[in-house]
C-alpha cells in the first residue's frame, strides 16, 4: 500500500481580506462581484479545472514540492469546497446566523486520499458541484443575500459576501496549478 505523501503546508491565513482588496498572488478581485457574476465565475472556473484534470496523468498527480499539493489534490479540494459552501449556504438560508463547523482541508486530503483519486471522476464531480453552487447562487433573492452566517474564528458573512469569499478559493487554486492570472476574470 502506498504511503500518504507529506501533508501540504497548513494555511492559517484569514483569507477574508479578499473581500476588501484584490489578491496580490492570483489577481482575483472579488469584493464587488454581483451574485450572478459569482455564479458564472463558478461555472467558468470549473471548466478551467476540467482542462487541468484532463492533462497527462503524471503531470496531474505530480507535486511540485513534497509539501505542495498536486493539481489532482487541488482539484479534489476545490470539488470539496464547492460542496462545503453549498452546505453552508443551505444553513445560512434555513437557520438564523449559523456557526459553521471547523474544516481542516489537510485532514480531509489525507483521510480521503486525494492523491489516489481518479482524475476523470474528480473532474466530473467537481463540475457537478460547481454547477450546484452556481445554480443556488443564481437563484437567490435580494432578501436572501442579507442572511448571516459565521465561522468559529469570528468571521461573519452575509450570503452575498460569503459568495464572493467562496469564489476566490477555486480561482486562487487554479492559479496555483496553472500560474495563469485570473485577475481579468473578476475585473
Amino acid at each position: 500500500m502506498e504511503s500518504n505523501p507529506a501533508p501540504a503546508q497548513p494555511d492559517d491565513k484569514d483569507w477574508t481580506w479578499v473581500l476588501d482588496r484584490p489578491c496580490p498572488e492570483c489577481g482575483a478581485a472579488v469584493g464587488d462581484l454581483t451574485i450572478l457574476e459569482v455564479a458564472e465565475l463558478n461555472r467558468r472556473c470549473a471548466q478551467g479545472w476540467v482542462e487541468v484534470l484532463a492533462g497527462p496523468e503524471g503531470a496531474v498527480r505530480a507535486r511540485p514540492a513534497a509539501d505542495v499539493w498536486s493539481p489532482l489534490e487541488y482539484g479534489c479540494h476545490v470539488r470539496d469546497v464547492f460542496g462545503l459552501f453549498a452546505e453552508r449556504l443551505q444553513l445560512m438560508l434555513t437557520e438564523d446566523d449559523p456557526m459553521f463547523a471547523n474544516w481542516d482541508p489537510n485532514v480531509t486530503a489525507e483521510a480521503e486520499r486525494y492523491d489516489l483519486q481518479d482524475p476523470v471522476a474528480v473532474s466530473a464531480d467537481l463540475e457537478r458541484a460547481a454547477e450546484v453552487i452556481a445554480d443556488r447562487f443564481a437563484s437567490l433573492t435580494p432578501e436572501q443575500l442579507k442572511r448571516p452566517g459565521r465561522r468559529s474564528d469570528g468571521a461573519t458573512f452575509s450570503v452575498e459576501s460569503f459568495a464572493r469569499y467562496e469564489i476566490h478559493d477555486p480561482l486562487h487554486h487554479l492559479w496555483d496549478v496553472t500560474g495563469a492570472s485570473v485577475g481579468e476574470w473578476t475585473q
